[in-house]
């Protein structure tokens, strides 16, 4: 099963004007789960943020004016889009190994007239600027690359004292929805690990330098309904022929309000287990 075409797919479709990739980032939005996960703790992040601003300027002290962020594996840009709406002073930077993803986000951004994002092409294994970041995001990334241990180790050395790193990750809970029979292929076959398990994550972040990180389960059994109903199924029919964009929307028509409730209880219950994992690490 391929996801990644389909996903170029939909990007072709959604990128002939510049209202229609806000259209896709929108649908995006909605659809995976992730996104109202990460954009939940990036909120929680912004609250974070202006607490110890208000604080620093009751003490006297200069507030900076701006966050400087790097999104780590940007993708389609959806998330920078995000954070770059949040706050017009965040000064966000993002890297990606894909050379077409980096063009084609640099002209949208600059069609659209965000300033504050610039997009560049970068490699993570060896990708560092010293004490430069206030927030590191780095969302279904780090389960395509081997040497992770050398991507930890950089967001550590980039981050500020006092720094964030968020990582939204499959966890070894069956997050690549790998099936137990050989004959049977993973759902998303371009992983390099099936997953991260709380204690792994949290030892190579040790080991890299973190001294304190915080892992929660997500896409519990809400969540993972939700998923089959909202993602899963529409893109194994869009493998088997691209027809079914035509009834596509006839089917989230009638899925949709059910994969809404289960987003929304997967967003706000707290899970034993779950095939995701978001990670937060300081410096």
């Amino acid at each position: 099963m391929q996801y990644d075409p389909v996903k170029r797919s939909l990007g072709t479709i959604f990128n002939k004007t510049p209202w229609l990739r806000i259209l896709f980032y929108r649908l995006l939005d909605i659809l995976l789960l992730r996104t109202w996960h990460v954009k939940k703790a990036l909120k929680d992040w912004k609250r974070n943020q202006l607490a110890v601003g208000s604080q620093q300027l009751a003490e006297g002290y200069i507030q900076d004016p701006g966050s400087r962020i790097l999104d780590a594996g940007s993708g389609f840009g959806q998330y920078s889009y995000f954070l770059s709406r949040m706050n017009p002073n965040f000064q966000i930077e993002a890297v990606d190994v894909k050379e077409e993803q980096i063009e084609d986000c640099n002209r949208f951004f600059g069609s659209i007239g965000k300033t504050n994002v610039h997009f560049s092409l970068a490699d993570l294994t060896t990708y560092t600027k010293t004490d430069s970041y206030d927030l590191i995001l780095s969302v279904d990334v780090m389960e395509h690359i081997l040497e992770d241990e050398a991507v930890f180790r950089n967001f550590y050395q980039s981050l500020k004292p006092g720094g964030l790193v968020l990582i939204s990750t499959p966890s070894d809970q069956g997050g690549s929805d790998v099936h137990d029979h050989d004959e049977e292929e993973s759902f998303i076959d371009e992983h390099v690990r099936d997953g991260y398990g709380i204690h792994d994550i949290r030892e190579k972040l040790k080991c890299a330098g973190f001294g304190k990180s915080e892992v929660q389960y997500t896409y519990g059994k809400p969540g993972q309904l939700g998923w089959k109903l909202s993602m899963k199924y529409p893109i194994k029919m869009l493998n088997a022929s691209k027809l079914f964009f035509i009834i596509l929307p006839f089917y989230y028509l009638l899925t949709f309000p059910f994969a809404l409730i289960c987003n929304t209880l997967d967003l706000w219950l707290i899970h034993k287990t779950g095939t995701g994992l978001i990670v937060r690490a300081w410096k």
